[in-house]
């Protein structure tokens, strides 16, 4: 506006103000036809360069004759009947004629002229309301939130699954589909629960720190292998994207699949921490919600165009904007693209892990393995030396594990005196020529002993104690000289001496009464004609066919044993007397 109309402006302006209300309107028409504009465009212009005097403020400006009681309770049936998506059943008025028919409320004033007590107005409960920031309006506006920050990139992911409401795949279809709300809508569960698993969900990944975003689309819905599998292909290097590794903090919401033994699992033997937000807290997360509006914006939103056959090709897609995109579009946090702030990272900074060991990760478990005489372990075909480990002893079962980042090391799982889990990296024993450990000490050459384990610390120290020495070479001095042990002060048989034996008295026995038996005749045995031959040839009796005879006609039966003497008596002796006659 040039100097000239604007100095005209103001002086028509002054007139009219000293004309008085009822003479402003000649001053007016004279102006317009001075200037050659409207009546609309003369006042117009005066607003824009003269300046409106503040309004006097009422004298009871502020005042409410409604009481802070009777507001809580308004402001309370009104907020109760709020359903999840903050839409109010109950409006003030209708809340207040249900208070006042109940007689939870008066909710009225005093007329200062004539005195009678007339109820307060809905708007003048309104203006109560809000005086005493009680007014749902107030009361459903978003709580003040903490701005969080992160050290570099990869330190902090973000990761989220969606459920695409808009397309779902069918492969005996023309591929994406739109779910159209005359077939799909929420009143419609049987043709929803048709598609359920063809339906897209998608799992978006961000870094805190760059803004990268990393999308991955899956078939069916939420579950811990579809998240695991997200995560691990976010890990790993694609091509001409540089947003990879593996970050040591990822923040999630509770769900199910992604608090998940399997899925914790993965993070512990990956060393991620994870930080999942309480329910209702979606704004901790907010940095992969607005990822996933910028999906659906920016990417989503031309799958109508150029739709895709299948999940490959959808990822391919999806892959494809998100390489451009971080690499294109300024954050406005810290006015770089998202792929210039993450190519900030250090060589430190940047945890590498191979795809195919974080998939076994998922569902390995620290394995036992005992302690060798030379301080290793063996795990998966290779030795692990362990000397270094704290508490460490010959014997001792270690649990062993995998190390993602180190190819050449283990990982000993330990515990601390809180429960908290401890991870302690361990090299492998590296053989040299005719199978020995690289670093042993050649014979002749050096010679070292391991360090004392506590095993060996607490032996020596019993043996101190038990030859009471106060050095090792004490009790050794003493023990070869066969020195009592402690000193002689201990006397294993005073225990004997100092219990009581109790005196006990003598019981009340039972004689025994001996008992004889007769013993039964064992009859004699009977012997054939073959074993009186043998018996009576070995007696020097000469057997002829006459005897033979004569043995079978006095024993018919066979001969009983103890009458061989008389068998022999009467074949010789007997045999031999003859009768002599007298004369």
């Amino acid at each position: 506006m040039k100097p000239a109309l604007i100095d005209a402006l103001l002086d028509v302006h002054a007139r009219a103000c000293s004309a008085g209300h009822g003479n402003r309107t000649a001053v007016y028409e004279a102006a317009c036809q001075r200037l050659g504009m409207s009546r609309a465009t003369l006042l117009r212009k005066i607003k824009e360069v003269t300046v409106k005097p503040e309004r006097q403020r009422r004298s009871d400006a502020g005042d409410v004759s409604l009481s802070r009681e009777e507001a809580l309770l308004i402001s309370a049936l009104v907020m109760d009947s709020l359903r999840k998506n903050a839409k109010r059943l109950l409006a003030i008025g209708e809340a207040v004629e249900i208070l006042r028919a109940n007689g939870e409320i008066r909710a009225d004033r005093i007329d200062p002229a004539t005195g009678e007590c007339m109820p307060l107005s809905v708007s003048a409960i309104t203006r109560a309301l809000r005086a005493y920031r009680l007014h749902p309006d107030q009361l459903l506006r978003p709580a003040p939130h903490v701005e969080l920050r992160s050290k570099h990139p990869n330190q902090v992911w973000q990761i989220d699954a969606s459920m695409c409401v808009l397309y779902y795949l069918k492969a005996s279809e023309s591929g994406l589909q739109v779910m159209e709300r005359d077939k799909f809508y929420k009143n419609k569960p049987a043709n929803l629960a048709r598609i359920a698993a063809d339906r897209v969900w998608s799992y978006e990944v961000t870094d805190h720190y760059s803004g990268a975003i990393f999308v991955n689309y899956v078939m069916g819905a939420e579950s811990a292998s579809n998240l695991a599998e997200s995560f691990i292909l976010a890990t790993q290097q694609r091509g001409s994207d540089p947003f990879y590794g593996v970050p040591y903090i990822l923040m999630m919401d509770m769900g199910s699949a992604n608090t998940s033994g399997q899925f914790k699992n993965l993070a512990r033997r990956l060393r991620v921490e994870l930080i999942a937000h309480a329910p209702g807290n979606a704004r901790a997360t907010g940095q992969v919600e607005n990822a996933r509006n910028l999906i659906e914006r920016s990417f989503e939103s031309g799958l109508r165009l150029k739709p895709v056959a299948d999940l490959d090709g959808l990822n391919a897609a999806v892959r494809r904007w998100a390489t451009w995109y971080n690499a294109s579009k300024i954050h406005s946090r810290h006015g770089k693209t998202r792929f210039d702030a993450w190519m900030e990272i250090r060589p430190e900074q940047l945890r590498l892990v191979d795809g195919a060991l974080a998939r076994e990760l998922l569902t390995h478990e620290p394995e036992g393995r005992k302690v060798t005489g030379t301080l290793t372990v063996p795990f998966r075909g290779r030795e692990y030396d362990v000397s270094a480990i704290p508490r460490v002893m010959v014997g001792e079962t270690l649990m062993v594990s995998y190390n993602p980042y180190q190819p050449g090391c283990a990982v000993i799982v330990d515990t601390d005196a809180a429960g908290n889990e401890l991870l302690h990296t361990v090299s492998e024993v590296e053989r040299v020529a005719g199978g020995f450990r690289a670093d042993a000490p050649v014979i002749g050459e050096t010679f070292v002993r391991h360090a004392d384990t506590v095993a060996d610390t607490h032996r020596k120290l019993v043996e101190r104690v038990a030859m009471d020495a106060e050095t090792d070479e004490e009790a050794a001095a003493k023990r070869k000289a066969r020195g009592a042990s402690f000193g002689g002060r201990i006397d294993p048989t005073k225990v004997i001496d100092a219990t009581p034996v109790p005196t006990y008295l003598p019981r009340r026995g039972t004689e025994l009464t001996p008992v004889t038996t007769t013993a039964s005749a064992v009859p004699d045995r009977i012997l054939n004609a073959f074993e009186v031959a043998s018996a009576l040839l070995r007696r020097g009796v000469e057997l002829t066919a006459e005897r033979h005879g004569q043995i079978a006609a006095w024993y018919p039966d066979g001969v009983p044993e103890t009458e061989l003497d008389n068998l022999q008596h009467r074949l010789t002796v007997r045999a031999g007397l003859r009768v002599v006659g007298g004369e």
